[in-house]
Order: structure tokens, then C-alpha cells, then sequence
């Protein structure tokens, strides 16, 4: 678990070294180049013929320029136990460095630069539970635009201060964003203020498709590009910028099985939304995919792929014990499909980590769950007899079973107990899921019932 996974760093700007999916309908073919250079003026603009979208490369050449000195271009990191796990090269996309801790400034810069003198004096307005908030209000500071942001009531108090601190005015509003993005678009009507969509507008996307240029930058010899999906704008960006100039890379999406709206949609043909979607990735956690992304997901992206909850917060563990990287569990939604399928995708492989704001209780848990996961955390629940002793007579028990006791709770007042009866809640560290399976057998063999 040694700081030794992070082989090869790719300085920015230089060259480096169980999931579903359905595959996206409509992309365009041909063969490709690497080692592209993509300062050469003797590129065609748009060599795959891709300009029919609304969405092009000239479009997210330009934004590299407006983001120049702004956003920064981050690092790519190899990752020694990944590429061991696929066969080849991984290299991990770092967005979770970038600026306010997420890709999101990159769209968002550029969508208010682009802003005419009198939309700026209007000042501009956005909705969001965290990254994009972050990204709006430092991109409208940076540009001197009055920014306002709605966010949930319950939004995490670091992801509200953060916004403040960048600049906006934040309002608290509703329960969930899409109660804030009600009341965004309700200020936008009544002031006048731009309301910035964080997915839905061809500026956004020709933004975080910048990404996609560095990549080819630091790793022109990338095969896959892997993606984590909410809206779509972070990947069908990158699909643009990729397939414009290597048409052979693939570009794969990921999302979270319980919010995986692209993959009906694709099958529908149009964006089709997902009721209540419901994940631990609130950065992909999305009804409904944007239009002018979807366009281009589905004429661009190679597959879309879902991981679980589990397969999330295993990813999110590796990162910061192997990678030493703190990424959300949306910046390691890519990663994680890499782990469910790791013969599935053809290297070298880059993984985006597209951010790194997780609230501190939600990373207590989700690194819980990813132990959990991983067979290195066992919860148990079991009865015993209440008497002296009882208590001291199963720590013995599990002192050979050499598990670690992290927490112990002792109940002896409970309508479901006899009078003769204790209830014990135990959370262990354990070493693996064989270890898990011993642990249970050892205290059924020593007469402790296990309930759960």
C-alpha cells in the first residue's frame, strides 16, 4: 500500500509512457495517428468530420487559449497497480487538482467569458450541490461578474463556505438542487442575471473538452480515455477534442448504476430520465442527460458502462491508498470500472479523475463501505448470555480470531432480548474476505449465534 503505485508522474504538457455497459450508436470511424501534435496549424480543423455538432474542436482550441493561465493543466499520473491489473499502461487524469477541486471552472470560464458587456453587467446565476457552484463563483471573480448560486439546504457546510469564499453569493434553497435550480432560473427571470448551466451549453462542453487536448498532450499514445457521466458535458468534450484528431481512441462513460440515465436514453434515442437516482456520486448523480451533450455522447462515445456502489468505494479507496490521491467518488467512477472489467479496455488507458470535493462524514463512510467491500471491515450483531464474564469470554474469542475490535456496543435493555440475554454490536478491521468467513465460523463454533 506503499507511495510506490505512482511510478511514472507526466509533468503537464509533456508526453507520458463487474460492470455493464451499452454501446453508444452512431460514432464515427477511421483510422488514426498518434503522436499528434496539436499546436501543427496543419491539422484540418475538423479531420473526422464531425462539424455538424454543436460542438467542435475549433470551438475547444479556442477555449485552451481563454483558459490559458487560468485553469490549470494537470498532471497525469501512472498507476502501477492498475496497469498491472489491465496489462498496460494506466494513467490517471488528476481534474481532482485542478482549480476548486473539480473540472468544472474550465466550462465555466468559458462560458462567462464569452458573455457579451451588458449579459456581464446583469451578473450570472447557477444552482448546484458543490463542484459547479465552486466553479462558477471563482470563473465570475476571476472575470469580475456578479455571481449568485442556490444550493440545497442541505448542501455540505466545506462545499458552501468554499463557494463564499470564491466569491458568490450563496442562497440556500429547497431540499435537493433541483428545488435550487427552480429558484435560479426564478432569479434569472426577475434580474435578468445569465443563469450558467453546469452541462447543457455548447461553451461548457467546449471548455471541459480541453481536457481531452492535454491528454493527447501528455499521452499520445492513449487507446482508451475512460470518463465518469452525469450530464455529459466533461465527456462528450473529451469525446469531441479525441475523436477530432484520433479517431481510434476509444472513449468510454461511466456512471452509477442507481443514476444511470444514458444508457436507456442511448437505447431510447433521446434523453429519457431516470427516476429518483440515488448514489453516493452526487458529482454524476443526474436525472436527465443535457440535449447538446447527448448529441454528442451518442454519435461519439465508444459505450457507456455502470458501476455499483460497492465497485465505487473500492475505487475511491484505491486511490488514496495506492495512487495517494483524494478523489470523490464521481472523480473514481472511472476507476472503478477499470476494476470491475479489467480486460475490457485496450491500453494505454487514461482515467479522468474529474474532482476531488468529498465532505469529510461522506469520506468517513464511503471509505467504511470500500473496507467493507474489500472484506477488510465486518460488521456483526450477536446474542449472548448476560452474566460476569459473558463480555470478557468473547473478546478472547475474538483475540484469536486477531481481528482488530474498532468499536463495541453493549445492549441488555431491549423488547427483543430475554431477560437473560445481551445483545452485542461489534466493528472489526479484518484482512480479507477469508479472514471475514474464518471470523464467523470461529464464533459459531464458540456458541455465539450470529444475527447479522
Amino acid at each position: 500500500m506503499g507511495g510506490g503505485d505512482r511510478p511514472a508522474r507526466v509533468p503537464p504538457g509533456s508526453p507520458g509512457p463487474s460492470a455493464s455497459s451499452v454501446p453508444a450508436p452512431g460514432r464515427p470511424g477511421g483510422p488514426g495517428t498518434s503522436g499528434e501534435s496539436l499546436s501543427d496549424s496543419s491539422h484540418p480543423s475538423d479531420p473526422s468530420g464531425i462539424s455538424d455538432l454543436p460542438v467542435t474542436l475549433d470551438a475547444i482550441r479556442q477555449a485552451q487559449k481563454t483558459l490559458s493561465g487560468v485553469a490549470r493543466v494537470t498532471a497525469l499520473e501512472g498507476s502501477r497497480h492498475l496497469s498491472g491489473l489491465i496489462g498496460s499502461p494506466v494513467h490517471l487524469k488528476c481534474e481532482n487538482l485542478q482549480r476548486t477541486g473539480s473540472f468544472k471552472v474550465r466550462g465555466a470560464y468559458v462560458r462567462i467569458a464569452g458573455l457579451s458587456v451588458a449579459e456581464r453587467a446583469a451578473g450570472v446565476v447557477a444552482a448546484s450541490a458543490g463542484n459547479h457552484a465552486q466553479g462558477v463563483a471563482l470563473a465570475a471573480s476571476l472575470l469580475g461578474v456578479r455571481s449568485t448560486v442556490f444550493m440545497p439546504e442541505g448542501a455540505p457546510l466545506p462545499k458552501v463556505v468554499a463557494t463564499r469564499e470564491y466569491g458568490a453569493e450563496v442562497r440556500l434553497r429547497g431540499q435537493v438542487v433541483d428545488d435550487a435550480l427552480c429558484a435560479a432560473r426564478e432569479h434569472a427571470r426577475r434580474t435578468g442575471a445569465v443563469l450558467i448551466h453546469p452541462f447543457d451549453h455548447p461553451d461548457v462542453i467546449a471548455g471541459q473538452g480541453t481536457v481531452g487536448l492535454e491528454i493527447l498532450e501528455q499521452c499520445p499514445e492513449v487507446r482508451t480515455v475512460v470518463v465518469g457521466m452525469g450530464g455529459g458535458g466533461l465527456a462528450a468534450g473529451i469525446a469531441v477534442a479525441l475523436k477530432a484528431l484520433r479517431p481510434d481512441v476509444r472513449v468510454v462513460g461511466v456512471q452509477a448504476a442507481d443514476a444511470a440515465a444514458y444508457p436507456r436514453s442511448l437505447a431510447a434515442g433521446r434523453p429519457v430520465a431516470v427516476e429518483a437516482p440515488a448514489t453516493m456520486a452526487d458529482g454524476i448523480k443526474v436525472a436527465r442527460p443535457g440535449d447538446v451533450p447527448f448529441r454528442i455522447v451518442r454519435r461519439l462515445v465508444d459505450e457507456v458502462r455502470t458501476v455499483s456502489e460497492d465497485q465505487l468505494a473500492s475505487a475511491l479507496l484505491l486511490c488514496l491508498e495506492r495512487a495517494k490521491l483524494l478523489v470523490e467518488p464521481a472523480g473514481a467512477s472511472p476507476v472503478a470500472a477499470l476494476l470491475a472489467a479489467p480486460h475490457a479496455f485496450e491500453g494505454p488507458v487514461v482515467a479522468v479523475l474529474s474532482g476531488g470535493n468529498v465532505d469529510p462524514l461522506l469520506l468517513q463512510g464511503v471509505l467504511r463501505h470500500g473496507m467493507a467491500a474489500a472484506g477488510r471491515y465486518l460488521s456483526l450483531r450477536l446474542r449472548l448470555t448476560d452474566r460476569p464474564g459473558a463480555l470478557a469470554a468473547l473478546l478472547e474469542v475474538l483475540c484469536a480470531a486477531d481481528v482488530n475490535i474498532l468499536d463495541i456496543g453493549h445492549v441488555r435493555t431491549d423488547p427483543r432480548l430475554r431477560l437473560t440475554e445481551a445483545e452485542v454490536e461489534l466493528h472489526l478491521e479484518t484482512k480479507g474476505h477469508e479472514h471475514c468467513a474464518a471470523v464467523r465460523t470461529m464464533l459459531r463454533e464458540a456458541g455465539y449465534p450470529v444475527l447479522s
